[in-house]
């Protein structure tokens, strides 16, 4: 994994252009990390992602029992504990990964024995009474630290229930519907908003039976799951920086080759269609029911118009809507954003940082509780960023650089790791001078 320094200079680019192979999907590595990890039998998974949360995510399942290889090529092998964890007596480290500790936390609410799951400082600040909640429906038992990290968890029995998810999530989602896949009777959730389904096709992947239907996901408890071999599809969000990066050259010519173009991730590309870009999905198959495709960009001779992202919109495009308000002032028209207040609990305020940033870089823009507004037409000038530690911001400004006048420096270039370890590597290797 390449290091990454504290501080990044980027430097203006002319245009964008090659082709990129992007690392495993984060959401995706996740849950068959997880659904490895408690199987009965090996799970070998290529093009895992790269990043520390998903490692993160490897290195619970192993604490739990799992046992956990990585292969010299890349492929990640995880012999399963067959269904029952064990007791690790110490500290299960979920690192800075929201995802390992809402989804493990699901799947540890039914085992016997007392697990304790902690986080570094950032994750120790985010949210966790949204999985506490339907967990303890269930009967599972678990102690917060003023609605926070640590968790203590004693396992327990539990019984299915019907549960409607109060603030989209597809962490909380996938905990429920990995307890109740353990739990006695019929788990359903309810969603108003549709999350991202991997949790669901993971289940699927590994053998577990459920049903979906418009607005509800449905499993039954006692069942058991197989190991798979499987390719992970590129990160769809990691394209999004790439993405929004070309859109903003004309004349730039980006391909991405296996990535993955899940219906309930691939709303990006959409949003960029509106905005002006072309955007062309070639060779499009099926892989453990996620989609995988060749996606091709090219920016519009005229430039990128505008949009309003609100609504549902906004909660699944909510870790793309960093870089395309950090994109929104080369745009003609502007981007309005509302109905993202959950930007504001992430891994950092990230509503908070993109506005400072952009002003920063001499743009102007309104900040809302639940989003901002970003006027287009406007030129940006190298500054000083500060990534607050997040991984997204780091990133999104990186891309707002490269069509800005003069150098900017991204401080806390390092949380890119988090991630994307190779970004910086890769945003060069396609940046034409």
């Amino acid at each position: 994994m390449p290091e990454l320094a504290t501080e990044r200079v980027i430097v203006p680019a002319r245009n964008i252009e090659g082709s990129l192979r992007l690392p495993g999907d984060k959401s995706i590595s996740h849950r068959y990390a997880l659904l490895g990890g408690l199987a009965e039998g090996v799970t070998r998974l290529t093009n895992f992602s790269t990043g520390a949360d998903c490692a993160s995510s490897l290195g619970c399942v192993a604490a739990l029992g799992a046992r956990v290889e990585r292969k010299q090529d890349g492929t990640v092998e995880i012999a399963g504990v067959g269904g029952r964890f064990r007791e690790t007596g110490g500290e299960l480290d979920c690192g800075n990964s929201g995802s390992t500790m809402r989804m493990l936390s699901g799947l540890l609410a039914a085992q016997a024995g007392s697990f304790k799951l902690v986080g570094d400082a950032s994750l120790s600040r985010r949210p966790m009474e949204r999985i506490r909640k339907p967990l303890e429906q269930m009967g599972a038992r678990l102690r917060l630290t003023e609605g926070h990290a640590p968790i203590r968890i004693e396992g327990a029995a539990l019984t299915g229930i019907d549960y409607a998810t109060p603030i989209p999530s597809a962490q909380v989602k996938t905990a429920v519907l990995f307890a109740g896949m353990q739990a006695q009777g019929m788990t359903r959730v309810h969603e108003t908003v549709r999350t991202r389904d991997h949790g669901e096709l993971a289940l699927r992947a590994f053998g577990a039976g459920l049903e979906r239907t418009k607005e509800t996901v449905s499993i039954a408890g006692g069942q058991s799951l197989r190991g798979i071999d499987a390719a992970v599809p590129g990160d769809i969000s990691s394209a999004a920086f790439f993405l929004c990066a070309a859109a903003l050259f004309p004349g730039s010519n980006l391909i991405f080759d296996a990535l993955g173009l899940n219906p309930t991730r691939a709303t990006l590309l959409d949003v960029l269609t509106a905005l002006g870009a072309h955007i062309g999905v070639l060779n499009l198959e099926e892989k453990h029911g996620e989609l995988v495709g060749t996606v091709q960009v090219n920016a519009p001779p005229q430039g990128l118009g505008g949009t309003t992202i609100s609504g549902a919109l906004s909660a699944q495009l909510i870790d793309e809507l960093p870089v395309l308000a950090a994109i929104a002032p080369y745009t003609q028209n502007g981007i309005r954003i509302r109905d993202a207040k959950e930007l504001r609990v992430k891994e950092s305020d990230r509503i908070a940082l993109v506005a400072g940033n952009l002003r920063a870089m001499g743009a102007e823009v309104e900040e809302f509780e639940d989003g901002l507004d970003v006027a287009g037409g406007q030129a940006l000038h190298g500054a000083a960023i500060d990534s607050g530690g997040d991984h997204r911001i780091a990133m999104a400004f990186s891309v707002a650089a490269l069509r800005a006048q003069g150098e900017t420096l991204i401080r806390g270039a390092e949380s890119a790791a988090i991630s994307f370890p190779e970004f910086f590597e890769l945003l060069e290797s396609v940046a034409e001078r």
